[in-house]
């Protein structure tokens, strides 16, 4: 790299000098293991989703389009190229509810950047120790590429942040796997910032499939671009992120460009990100941990309940409040959670039950009151929930940390069991156990192309 760029955009050189040299740093045994957690919780919800609509769609378009085959479409027979590949299997990741979130990033980054780096690693012959360190990568700059522009929730933001933070993060991870110097990682910058969009109307699909384009394929397919682009010789501005105009004044609220480094190197942005226990909505999470001790530790049982009353962080609560769709709505979810005693992934996503007389005479017991104080809470999406019986016993439980956030990591027993949960009806237990087995041990594989037979259906 030249000195001149070097003197007159410092921030860009830096963050390029870190993806460049991604794949020979070494990551801390924590960061790792995490890291492996997003792999197998990312690849569960792909194998999941590619039998629901937007994964469907998205692998039906590319398999028309056809392509060099490079990398699996997961869940399915069709092998196509990097690009494509990426693109469809980011659509499967968000297809649902059930891929990992960032709340500080403000992202999904899993459904995007997993995808990319996965296509990448398997077009390319990487290992499975490069596929670590590009993944951690992912989260580490799409983070902190959303933390910049200053917006504390994601409606405040002119543009999408689920959209901004999965473009930069998937292309670091591309740009680092495809061996990118300094310099041309300041070019895959220019580019990633040029294909940067995303409108925040997401929450206005009742179908998810467009949704699933703005958190997941979109950035998976448009960082993979800016990374190939710039290998086949691309070049580009050398002061993307903090000139005039640049990435900061088309995106920024608030700017606070002090973020792009910010503990760059020493601070692993995936160690602040969370696996959802449910498979459902992130505002729903806590109101359904909250049933779950009420009914596994005080025994409450639908028969019994008189009222349910949830209170909810009045930013969170119009994201689920008596939507149309089961897996997002909460007043629902509980009302199934309570009637069945547990909830799975396909008691989640049973529209039928929807109509169930049972249920919506339950969900009339319910009530769901906006709280802002717990707004404020910290940590955030906290759920309080009160129930009366019959007899005028009243039950009260307040999440404070979710199960899966970093305040209260799921195990590893636990995300087995979830992704065993969202395999097995895809692949076959013995498939799905294999697989699992080799997610947990990934380092030790010297090329991620010998993955294929374990992700083709």
């Amino acid at each position: 790299m030249n000195q001149a760029v070097t003197e007159k955009c410092p921030v860009t050189n830096r963050v390029a000098d870190y993806i460049a040299n991604a794949l020979e740093r070494p990551l801390p045994n924590e960061v790792v293991q995490k890291t492996k957690c997003h792999l197998l919780d990312t690849i569960a919800a792909i194998i999941s989703g590619a039998r629901l609509k937007a994964g469907r769609l998205a692998a039906e378009f590319v398999g028309d389009l056809g392509g060099r085959p490079e990398a699996t479409v997961i869940g399915t027979p069709i092998v196509s190229s990097a690009v494509q590949a990426a693109f469809a299997n980011a659509m499967a990741a968000h297809a649902d509810e059930t891929d990992d979130s960032h709340l500080g990033g403000l992202f999904h980054p899993g459904c995007a950047i997993v995808p990319a780096a996965l296509a990448i690693s398997e077009s390319n012959n990487r290992s499975g120790t490069h596929l670590v360190r590009a993944i951690a990568l992912g989260y580490d700059i799409g983070a902190r590429f959303n933390k910049v522009i200053g917006v504390k929730t994601p409606r405040a933001a002119s543009h999408s942040t689920h959209s901004l933070g999965t473009v930069f993060g998937a292309a670091a991870a591309a740009g680092a796997l495809l061996n990118l110097s300094t310099q041309q990682a300041i070019f895959l910058l220019s580019y990633a910032t040029q294909q940067a969009s995303g409108v925040p109307y997401w929450n206005r699909d009742s179908d998810h499939v467009e949704k699933a384009f703005d958190f997941a394929g979109m950035g998976a397919r448009n960082g993979i671009y800016a990374a190939l682009m710039v290998r086949a010789g691309f070049t580009g501005v050398s002061d993307p992120l903090l000139g005039n105009p640049s990435y900061l004044t088309a995106f920024a609220k608030s700017p606070r460009p002090e973020e792009f480094t910010s503990g760059l190197g020493e601070r692993f942005e995936i160690m602040d990100a969370s696996i959802k226990k449910w498979c459902v909505g992130s505002p729903i999470q806590a109101a359904l941990d909250a049933l779950m001790v009420m009914v596994n530790t005080h025994g409450l049982h639908v028969d019994e309940l008189e009222s349910m009353t949830v209170r909810m962080p009045d930013d969170r609560l119009p994201i689920v409040d008596n939507r149309e769709m089961p897996d997002i709505c909460l007043q629902h979810l509980l009302a199934i959670g309570l009637i069945d005693r547990d909830l799975t992934f396909d008691s989640c996503h049973d529209k039928a039950r929807m109509n169930d007389p049972e249920v919506l005479d339950l969900r009339r017991k319910i009530k769901a009151v906006p709280d802002p104080m717990l707004t404020e809470a910290k940590p955030a999406r906290q759920a309080i929930l009160e129930a009366t019986k019959k007899n005028g016993e009243t039950l009260r439980h307040r999440t404070y940390a979710v199960l899966g956030t970093p305040d209260n990591p799921m195990s590893q027993e636990e995300i087995s069991k979830k992704c065993l949960d969202l395999m097995v009806p895809v692949l076959g237990r013995p498939k799905a156990e294999e697989l699992m087995d080799v997610l947990w041990e990934i380092e030790s594989l010297d090329s991620l192309a010998s993955l294929r037979e374990l992700l083709l259906v």
